[in-house]
């Protein structure tokens, strides 16, 4: 998927300090440039906002929050609306919050409670809605026990213009797996790619697919990101609400060899 860049700067650290991370202006006209960290790491703007997030993605068991399931979804669901023909331009964007419509589609139903926090946190830190939606879905990946630690690039530029088409995000919880892969494959993402994505489904707690179990997980541990998910889709115990889609991509035959290689492969 694409973003625009201006300028970025990388860096690695753990929760608490500065996630993976680079800044860059979204708006020049608007805000002015950061100076660069020595030697080229975070600037210190984003270690505050490490600082801010952790508390409110990380429960006192130690395990993930509601607000940490819906940053990362709120970044696929920015970042998904992407198709190559829009090269250079769109997803990544933070229009996901920025604009009203995108917020209110059916799509994005659960990420209302999360628009507030991150609009409340740009406005302290004076960053853009497209990099903090990143970060934040980053920060929230490594603040569950288990989840990998992702690089994170800033630089994008804010847009309030709604995604154009809402059917290039695989939201729909029915979809085939053929669909999915093409929908994916667009992206840039392999069978393989999509079937390691889908993972994130560790730390779900449906909402709206079934709204009369609403808060049901989508596998046994919700709050870990562990590979639980994987042989559970296959598996279901009955505590547990399993998307058609994930079923379908699950045994399909382009995706079910990696689906199968992290059943019971915790690193």
């Amino acid at each position: 998927m694409k973003v625009t860049t201006s300028f970025a700067l990388a860096c690695m650290a753990a929760v608490g300090s500065a996630m993976p991370a680079a800044q860059a202006p979204n708006n020049p006209a608007a805000r002015p440039r950061p100076n660069p960290a020595p030697g080229g790491g975070c600037p210190a703007v984003w270690t505050e906002i490490s600082r801010a997030l952790t508390p409110l993605f990380v429960d006192s068991s130690g395990q993930c929050t509601g607000l940490a399931r819906a940053a990362v979804r709120a970044v696929f669901h920015d970042c998904g609306v992407w198709s190559s023909p829009q090269g250079n331009t769109g997803g990544c964007d933070g229009s996901v919050f920025l604009s009203t419509e995108e917020l209110n589609r059916q799509a994005n139903r659960g990420l209302q409670g999360l628009s507030p926090v991150l609009t409340g946190l740009a406005a302290q830190f004076q960053v853009g809605m497209a990099d903090l939606v990143a970060f934040a879905g980053s920060h929230a990946t490594v603040s569950c026990p288990l989840g990998p630690t992702v690089r994170t690039l800033i630089g994008r530029r804010d847009s309030a213009n709604p995604a154009p088409d809402p059917l290039l995000l695989p939201s729909n919880p029915t979809l085939p797996a053929a669909q999915i892969l093409s929908i994916m494959a667009d992206k840039g993402f392999s069978a393989a790619d999509t079937a390691a994505l889908v993972g994130a489904h560790s730390i779900s707690r449906q909402q709206t697919v079934d709204a009369s179990r609403a808060g049901t997980p989508q596998d046994s541990t919700p709050g870990i990101a562990d590979v639980a998910f994987y042989n559970q889709t296959l598996n279901p115990p009955t505590n547990i609400l399993v998307f058609p889609s994930d079923r379908n991509l699950a045994t399909d035959p382009a995706t079910s060899p990696t689906w199968n290689s992290f059943v019971g492969s915790q690193e």
